[in-house]
C-alpha cells in the first residue's frame, strides 16, 4: 500500500498526490481552530477537559489526550504501528504553530469537495474499501475522525506550501544533479528505462521544490518551538 503519512510537513500530500501531510493532524474538534482557545469553542473545550485528559499545555492552550489518541490511531492505520506518545505530542504542537500562522493570514479552509476527494484518494491506498473499514475498526477510528484528520492535514499542508513555496527556488543545475545522481541511478538499479531529462524535468523540479519547502518548514517549526512554553503531562497523571 502506498504510504500516507500522518505528518502534515510531508508536503507531497494533497498538493500533488496523496502522500504526506499531511497535516494532519488531528484535532478533537471538527473545524480548524486558532492556537488559543477561541470564544466560539472555549466552552466546549472547557467541558472536554472534565471528561478528557490534558496531554500537554502549550502557551495558554492545551493538547488533549483524545487528540493524542486519535492521531496515534491514524498513524497506526497508515503504518501499522503508532508513533511514540512524545512524537505525537510534538506533531500536535507543530500543528498548533501552523494553525496560529494560518489564522493570522486568514487562510481559507478546504472545501467539502476537497475533503471528499482527499478521503476517496486515501481509501484507495488500501486493498479494498472493506479492508479500510476493517483496519479503521481495529484501531477504533471512526469514519468521521478520518475525514477530520484529512481535512486538517489538507489545510495545514496547503498553508505550508503557500508560505514557503515562493522562496523554494530550483535552478537547472539542481535539476540536472538530481537527474544524474538520484533519479537515473534509482531507475537503473530497478532495471527500468531512464527517460530523457526533458521528459521528466517538470516532475523533478516539483520534487525539489517540495524538498525545499519541507526543509524550510522544518527549520521554521524547530526554531518556533524553541520559544514556546510546552509542558507535557505524564500519561495518567492527575490534572
Amino acid at each position: 500500500m502506498r504510504k500516507f503519512s500522518s505528518s502534515f510537513v510531508l508536503l507531497a500530500l494533497f498538493s500533488g498526490g496523496l502522500k504526506t501531510a499531511s497535516a494532519q493532524t488531528a484535532s478533537a474538534s471538527a473545524s480548524v481552530s486558532s492556537p488559543s482557545v477561541s470564544a466560539a469553542n472555549s466552552g466546549s473545550r472547557t467541558s472536554m477537559q472534565t471528561i478528557d485528559g490534558i496531554a500537554a499545555r502549550i502557551e495558554d492552550d492545551i493538547i488533549t489526550e483524545s487528540e493524542v489518541r486519535e492521531l496515534s490511531a491514524f498513524q497506526e492505520l497508515v503504518d501499522g504501528k503508532p508513533k511514540p506518545r512524545n512524537e505525537i505530542i510534538k506533531e500536535l504542537a507543530d500543528q498548533w504553530i501552523v494553525r496560529g500562522e494560518a489564522s493570522l493570514a486568514a487562510f481559507p479552509s478546504p472545501s467539502q469537495a476537497d475533503v471528499d476527494r482527499a478521503y476517496q484518494e486515501f481509501v484507495k491506498q488500501f486493498p479494498s474499501p472493506q479492508e479500510f473499514q476493517s483496519r479503521c475498526a481495529a484501531v477504533e477510528l471512526t469514519d468521521l475522525a478520518v475525514r477530520r484528520i484529512l481535512e486538517h492535514q489538507l489545510f495545514l499542508s496547503r498553508f505550508i506550501d503557500y508560505r514557503f513555496r515562493p522562496a523554494a527556488q530550483v535552478d537547472d543545475a539542481q535539476i540536472q544533479a538530481y537527474y544524474r545522481d538520484e533519479f537515473a541511478p534509482q531507475l537503473t538499479a530497478k532495471k527500468q528505462p531512464v527517460p530523457p531529462l526533458a521528459e521528466v524535468e517538470d516532475t523533478i523540479r516539483e520534487v525539489l521544490v517540495q524538498r525545499a519547502i519541507n526543509e524550510r518548514a522544518t527549520k521554521w517549526l524547530d526554531e518556533t518551538r524553541e520559544h514556546l512554553r510546552i509542558d507535557v503531562v505524564a500519561q495518567g497523571a492527575t490534572q
